[in-house]
């Protein structure tokens, strides 16, 4: 009976019935938002996601060939919209990790060129998350106390020192 009542709607949308449209979107909504939410865990991402895939169906309506159901042509579309999503973030995060090797490189030459001393330690620590860099760099390079660096960045002293300790426990081991 739905997929009856989705192939009318799908018809009169092609046919130029925004409304019918409409409809199809109101019914299918929350189910695409939920699934995605499921994906995702993220309410903001999943409903930019849904509202792209909605457009989709929207702008490519006219290669839907109904053999199927329309919430099964919906879902597969959201699927490759956050495939793509997670392939753009995936983009991002290592153009910035080489955007802070990079930084790295020009620093270390410049303070050589300046006759500085500069340690590849640096290098290794630029490439700590900044969970674990953070809290050395105030500690050891700016002297606060566990107590304080625990203030300035609003967590426990006690996961400050774990911090600073496990951080440096993957310098050592040269991980990142």
């Amino acid at each position: 009976m739905e997929q009856e009542e989705d192939g009318r709607l799908i018809e009169r949308a092609r046919a130029g019935d925004d409304g019918a449209f409409t409809q199809l979107f109101e019914r299918h909504y929350s189910f695409l938002y939920k699934y995605l939410l499921k994906l995702t865990l993220d309410e903001e991402v999943s409903a930019d996601l849904a509202q792209d895939t909605m457009l989709k169906c929207y702008t490519h309506l006219a290669s839907f060939k109904g053999k199927g159901k329309f919430s099964t042509w919906m879902i597969s579309i959201s699927t490759k919209a956050y495939l793509d999503y997670l392939r753009k973030l995936k983009r991002e995060k290592n153009w910035l990790k080489e955007m802070k090797r990079t930084l790295s490189r020009k620093l270390t030459w410049q303070a050589e060129t300046k006759g500085m001393e500069w340690s590849d330690a640096f290098t290794d620590f630029n490439q700590l998350e900044d969970k674990w860099r953070v809290p050395i760099l105030l500690h050891y390079y700016y002297g606060y106390s566990y107590e304080e660096v625990g203030q300035i960045m609003g967590i426990a002293t006690g996961t400050v020192k774990s911090r600073v300790h496990h951080g440096i426990a993957r310098l050592k081991k040269g991980e990142s």
